[in-house]
């Protein structure tokens, strides 16, 4: 029987080293768009048809990475959206991805991890930073073990930009309903508008909501705030806009006009409401993807330890802060 193509010799056929030749078959890689459709010509000639199962040996690969998010928020758009972009990158380089919730007792058998948002209390997310395999986080983690790469995005310009919009729009008693800041994300967050209320001489008016809390907390700590005469609305947390909506009916305010409203975290909803509410878009399936792509670099040793990738972001002007 004809013995079937290897790897070797459809590198050597090509002209090109081992290394060369599985990163043009598998599009990644610094190879050149010429190389890799000479690279993948020799190999339908030659009727080359690469062993998932010996490349899973040869590389000590389980062919999956695994994904954590934090578990009280997967019914988050952001969250959903972001898994998305995870699945798409892995499918891309032919992986799996299997999620790793808190109740798993086992190590899962992963060859690198995704976390989105790492929360420092959570154990099972200490104990993935503190792993074997290589880790990539969405933002920082704030505890005392580095990941091996980070995708990061700047909050706090695309804040304080919001921040003076509403100023430009004729807000001056802006309050922010703060994400806690036990998340680098949080943190920043609640950083960010400080300072901005210090530069702009105006005091303060920010309430922090523990991690997760239902649409019944966020509700009851509108009306509170509604009681300090607030001319604008700042909602961290993913959903809490679109839970301070009907709050801010009932005490007869007018948002767009009266009293401007915003959040932190886009979503489907917030286009559609009525009026539009004006959000910042983090673009949760492309940070995914970001993240899945940093981490196969580093797993195919094209990325250094340590890597740090932007994900851009950016504000999105709509009519509930007196844009049309």
């Amino acid at each position: 029987m004809e013995e079937p193509v290897t790897l070797v010799a459809l590198a050597r056929a090509a002209g090109v080293s081992k290394t060369t030749a599985s990163d043009a078959l598998r599009n990644s890689g610094r190879v050149s768009e010429r190389t890799r459709q000479h690279v993948v010509s020799v190999a339908n000639r030659l009727g080359y048809s690469p062993n998932p199962s010996a490349r899973s040996l040869r590389r000590a690969s389980t062919g999956a990475i695994g994904l954590h998010v934090p578990e009280i928020l997967t019914r988050s758009e952001y969250y959903m959206s972001f898994v998305f972009g995870v699945v798409d990158e892995a499918a891309r380089q032919d992986y799996d991805v299997t999620l790793i919730t808190s109740r798993r007792g086992t190590f899962p058998r992963v060859d690198g991890v995704v976390l989105g948002d790492p929360l420092e209390a959570d154990v099972v997310v200490r104990g993935l930073m503190t792993s074997s395999v290589p880790v990539v986080t969405c933002e920082r983690f704030t505890g005392d073990s580095e990941p091996a790469g980070v995708v990061l995005s700047d909050h706090a310009a695309v804040l304080a930009e919001l921040l003076d919009h509403l100023r430009a729009a004729g807000a001056r008693r802006i309050a922010l309903l703060a994400s806690s800041a036990v998340t680098d994300w949080g943190a920043t967050l609640q950083r960010t508008y400080r300072e901005w209320c210090r530069a702009a001489d105006v005091p303060p008016r920010l309430r922090e909501l523990p991690f997760g809390s239902p649409p019944t907390a966020v509700q009851d700590t509108v009306a509170a705030l509604l009681n300090e005469d607030i001319d604008a609305l700042v909602c961290a947390p993913d959903g809490a806009a679109m839970a301070a909506l009907p709050v801010l009916r009932a005490a007869g305010r007018h948002i767009g006009d009266d009293l401007l409203l915003a959040s932190c975290v886009d979503s489907t909803p917030l286009g559609q409401a009525d009026p539009p509410v004006t959000a910042i878009d983090l673009r949760p399936r492309a940070a995914g993807a970001a993240c899945a792509k940093l981490l196969f670099d580093l797993m195919n040793g094209q990325a250094e330890q340590g890597a740090v990738l932007g994900h851009p972001i950016g504000l999105v002007e709509r009519a509930s802060t007196g844009k049309p």
